[in-house]
């Protein structure tokens, strides 16, 4: 036995299985997750249902006469890019330009016995506009924050880029802001005019930082710090990313949607992915023996992994989106095939089995890359050109190729180089090479 590379294979068998134990339990309990489960994958409205809202614009009494069919289309475009950035992918979003509204249907939350759509409407319709403003100190709340004053040293649309994030220094979660051209001269003329004093951060109405200025800030990047979750600075930096609505939505009706499929036939979509699952392992044991069966435990992993990724970054998940994660498991057991063939014939020319194996990977790097690209420009275009539940196929078949993609060219070649090391893995008819 060669103990140089024998390690890993126990090492990516270990973490295979412990993915795959993450992914049927989770970790943590079932209303506080550390890490999602299959379980807790949010489904889409045609197994689980959702709402169905009217949402209408609403306007301050002023002078001037709203475009409202512009701010429907614009306030669809920001709630489709806010619905995406919580990974609901399975929505529909339309205007009825007749009734000056937007009509908008998205699934129940999962594993929420008190979901308030409601709540989740508001929050979703809020203008969320994102403003630095001056800070008077005579104007106060009883805790000392500072109150609105109306002198606005830049707003969100000055703002490129937003992301949260652990900051280093004080353990705290925050949003890092990326600050464009007109931004960054505003914000370094503010900073250097009031050093030692305060600049106060809003979303509408609502303090939600005042750092004290130490020095100039000439650098296109700021720092939104709080005693934020991880959850609250991912949300705070999706509304500023997707930009303040140009008017208030208000939610004047909601009602229940059943089911269109519901979970009898979700029920039996997994039974057959499970079964032809089954059948695909089977079948690259008997027919490609060593090589089959180490396929199919990184086949396992790759599903795991995968149905972990989609559970952890929320993604609605619809019968199609299942279909991409099926067709996504029959190219990765592909690109183990076309491997397995090239080892094979290495084999049969005379290598040993540790240069038969390097080479097999080597030679087969070219066809698996070409076939697994193509395939996930089909999926960047179907989610860049579609809707709905067409938008969830494109993301789970993108997200399932690249994994795939990596469990064949790593996990089985560790797999491969490991169990090598073993006197009885070095048998060619393993191989289906005669000796």
């Amino acid at each position: 036995m060669n103990d140089k590379k024998t390690w890993r294979l126990f090492l990516v068998v270990f973490l295979i299985a412990l993915f795959a134990v993450i992914t049927v339990f989770g970790i943590g309990p079932s209303n506080e997750r550390i890490i999602n489960g299959a379980p807790d994958i949010r489904t889409g409205i045609d197994i689980r249902g959702g709402i169905n809202a009217i949402m209408v614009p609403v306007y301050p009494e002023g002078p001037g006469t709203p475009n409202v069919t512009d701010d429907l289309n614009t306030a669809r475009a920001i709630l489709e890019s806010r619905l995406d950035s919580k990974g609901i992918y399975d929505k529909n979003l339309n205007i009825d330009t007749t009734n000056q509204r937007i009509i908008l249907e998205i699934p129940w939350a999962q594993n929420e016995t008190n979901y308030d759509p409601q709540a989740a409407l508001r929050e979703l319709g809020s203008t969320a506009k994102l403003t630095f403003q001056e800070v008077d100190e005579t104007k106060l709340d009883d805790k000392g924050n500072p109150l609105p004053t109306g002198i606005i040293i830049m707003d969100g649309t000055e703002v490129d880029e937003a992301s949260q994030g652990l900051d280093s220094e004080t353990q705290n979660y925050s949003v890092y802001l990326t600050l464009s051209q007109s931004g960054q001269t505003k914000f370094a003329e503010a900073t250097g005019r009031l050093i030692n004093k305060r600049i106060a951060i809003f979303m509408d109405d609502l303090m939600i930082s005042a750092p004290t200025v130490n020095t100039r800030i000439d650098s296109a990047n700021a720092r939104i710090t709080g005693n934020f979750t991880m959850e609250e600075a991912k949300a705070l930096a999706d509304k500023i990313r997707s930009g303040a609505l140009p008017c208030k939505l208000e939610t004047v009706s909601v009602d229940s949607i059943s089911p269109t499929l519901g979970k009898g036939a979700l029920d039996i979509t997994l039974i057959a992915g499970i079964v032809a699952f089954i059948a695909v392992v089977l079948f690259m044991i008997i027919f490609y023996r060593l090589p089959g069966l180490i396929a199919g435990i990184a086949v396992v992993g790759m599903a795991s992994v995968q149905i972990l990724l989609l559970s952890n970054l929320n993604i609605s998940l619809t019968l199609p989106g299942i279909a991409g994660i099926i067709l996504s498991i029959g190219m990765g057991v592909d690109a183990n095939i076309i491997i397995s063939e090239r080892i094979r014939e290495e084999l049969q020319a005379g290598k040993t089995f540790r240069s038969a194996i390097d080479a097999g990977f080597k030679r087969a790097f070219a066809a698996v890359f070409d076939s697994n690209i193509t395939t996930v420009i089909a999926a960047v275009v179907l989610y860049l050109m579609g809707t709905g539940p067409i938008r969830g196929f494109g993301i789970t078949l993108g997200l399932g190729v690249a994994v795939s993609f990596l469990s064949a060219i790593t996990a089985s070649r560790l797999m491969l180089q490991g169990v090598v090391g073993f006197e009885f893995a070095r048998k060619k008819w393993l191989y289906r090479v005669k000796a």
